[in-house]
């Protein structure tokens, strides 16, 4: 039976197997390895992200901790209620998640922030993981494209009938509610592809659903 979260040498991805051999070699105190599901044990929510990044989750081994993307995520969680504590970017901050899991797509960072088709397929098997031992959840939140395809396909559903598009609401055939996003990263805030004030609204959604 897979369990939510891979083994800290997972080997199912040849290629992010070795670039993490690579960075455990060039960054020796950095996590360099899969990067776990973080939040609450029992969540109402269940954001579903891309993949660690480099210097981010990968660096820290705490999802979306360390680069812009959980400046980001993580005001708007606070914001909602959904966090608290202070964050500052390091694993240690006390910082915690209320009602909400994160949940990444591909656990281990690829290189160029690009996983590949069958890697993401591959490390589907710890999302569908993920979404069968939370059964209690109300509301999916997926960060980005990639995130959203995987997550139907691991509840599968047929992509083709939930098309992604920022701020969208879709109800699935398991009777709970998927929002989309585009991701929190700082490429889309720097070109203003998504705004603080987008991304709130789109998280406000979700909120509302859990809630209701």
């Amino acid at each position: 039976m897979t369990t939510p979260n891979p083994p800290s040498d997972c080997p199912l991805c040849p290629r992010l197997a070795e670039f993490r051999h690579l960075n455990r070699a060039q960054f020796p105190g950095w996590h360099n390895a899969p990067v776990d599901n973080w939040g609450d044990a029992a969540p109402s929510l269940l954001i579903v992200g891309l993949a660690p990044g480099l210097r981010g989750a990968n660096r820290t081994g705490r999802p979306f901790t360390g680069d812009y993307a959980g400046d980001l995520l993580y005001d708007t969680l606070k914001m909602y209620g959904l966090a608290q504590g202070e964050y500052r970017a390091d694993p240690n901050d006390g910082f915690e998640l209320v009602d909400t899991m994160i949940v990444n797509s591909v656990r281990c960072v690829p290189p160029q922030n690009k996983p590949t088709g069958p890697e993401i397929a591959t490390c589907r098997r710890f999302l569908i993981a993920t979404l069968a031992a939370n059964p209690q959840a109300k509301a999916y939140f997926a960060l980005g494209r990639i995130a959203h395809d995987s997550l139907l396909s691991a509840l599968g559903e047929r992509r083709a009938a939930f098309p992604f598009s920022h701020g969208a609401e879709h109800r699935l055939s398991d009777g709970r509610t998927l929002i989309d996003s585009f991701h929190c990263s700082r490429y889309n805030t720097n070109t203003g592809r998504l705004t603080p004030e987008m991304f709130q609204s789109a998280m406000g959604k979700a909120v509302a659903v859990i809630r209701n």
